[in-house]
């Protein structure tokens, strides 16, 4: 993903996953496009990252900040057939 959209969210009453889910509906309602991508770091994902979630495929990356995620379309998905 060369672009995509940071998100901040330390609200530690919402789990990650409903975190994610707040940023690609965000996201889908700003671009207008349902988001394949979402990059976090280490920390911030924890132990048991899943692969995908609804669809959004879930990475680490140390150079995303902490509490914040990269969320977009992912370099696969963005080539249009």
């Amino acid at each position: 993903m060369n672009i995509g959209m940071l998100w901040f969210d330390d609200d530690a009453r919402r789990g990650l996953p409903e975190r994610i889910a707040r940023a690609a509906a965000y996201y889908a309602q700003k671009y207008g496009r349902t988001p394949t991508l979402c990059l976090m770091h280490p920390t911030t994902a924890g132990e048991a990252l899943p692969a995908r979630l609804e669809g959004i495929e879930l990475r680490t990356n140390r150079a995303v900040l902490r509490e914040h995620l990269w969320i977009g379309i992912g370099e696969t998905a963005a080539v249009e057939v």
